[in-house]
């Protein structure tokens, strides 16, 4: 399809829904892999719910900051009359009528906490609004992550009534109910500042789920690794090291430092990376999502040797 700008194409529910049953319809799943799909209006799509708008480009969107002045924040309020909540209860609704038998439905891509209160003021002025602002971040923090309770809870609920495991972007599928919790953000800020603003709700979304898979975005954020793996309700950690950091597997130190403290992972991988990850890392608990299998030979060779891995 055309379409007059790139708005229009990603609140195209028809285009979502083609493109989910061509996926699936042209894709063999094998090892644990499942056949899935979400409705995806960007990464801020939740600070959208608050009155954000948002700036579509070909992979993703930008929001467009709506407070600049902290004594003035009574306009952002959640509100299910907004485009985007509207939009997504749609996609939603048609991905579950167009899937069934054929793939799982998914959540969207939420982004409470630091990344919401980012989008709502930008992230550059957010870092001075800790130091000048800081009773006004904590108040709207607290009122976001509460909020994101029951927009969660909200689509929860509605896959689940629809007979749905729990799914999202990370492709994981479980009955649990489980999520990815992030903080973007925290590569801006001290580990001190990660703790006093931020890990609290962090951990509190860690309790809200049953289980949970950190995603922890870029070397900037791996200064707060210690303190998320503190966290005993948090089960595994996503590290995505990011474009020109190198590979999955430039980074054994950063996985063994979580299997130690207990945690699981998911790794995204090249498929001539997987003899060094499966040397030096421990098999329980890794979820492992291997990119350049592109033929069945060659995906029976990877589960041959993910076999003798777990053995």
């Amino acid at each position: 399809k055309s379409y007059p700008n790139l708005r229009e194409r990603w609140m195209d529910t028809d285009r979502v829904v083609e493109l989910a049953r061509a996926t699936a319809l042209n894709t063999e799943y094998l090892g644990d892999a499942l056949p899935t799909a979400w409705p995806n209006l960007g990464p801020e799509v939740f600070s959208a719910f608050f009155g954000v708008e948002l700036e579509y480009t070909d992979e993703t969107s930008w929001a467009k900051p709506l407070i600049t002045d902290w004594e003035k924040t009574d306009h952002v309020r959640f509100s299910q009359d907004s485009i985007y909540w509207k939009k997504l209860v749609e996609m939603t609704n048609a991905l579950l009528e167009a899937g069934k038998g054929l793939y799982y439905v998914g959540l969207t891509d939420f982004h409470p906490g630091a990344d919401a209160l980012a989008a709502f003021r930008d992230p550059q002025d957010l870092n001075t609004d800790l130091l000048i602002y800081p009773d006004a971040v904590r108040s709207l923090l607290e009122y976001v992550g509460e909020t994101y309770k029951t927009v969660f809870d909200y689509f929860y609920s509605w896959l689940v009534k629809a007979h749905q495991p729990i799914t999202c972007w990370a492709a994981i599928v479980s009955t649990k109910k489980w999520y990815v919790p992030s903080n973007d953000f925290s590569c801006m800020i001290s580990e001190q500042m990660f703790r006093d603003f931020f890990l609290p709700g962090i951990i509190d979304e860690c309790r809200f789920l049953e289980a949970s898979i950190y995603h922890l975005d870029g070397p900037g954020a791996l200064r707060h690794l210690d303190a998320l793996l503190d966290i005993p309700e948090l089960n595994a950690i996503q590290w995505v090291f990011g474009a020109g950091n190198g590979r999955a597997s430039d980074w054994i130190p950063v996985y063994q430092r979580c299997q130690a403290a207990g945690k699981g992972l998911q790794i995204f991988a090249e498929l001539d990376e997987l003899e060094t990850l499966t040397k030096y890392l421990k098999p329980e608990g890794v979820w492992l999502s291997i990119a350049g299998v592109r033929d069945s030979e060659t995906a029976d060779r990877v589960l041959n040797r993910l076999k003798k891995w777990v053995k």
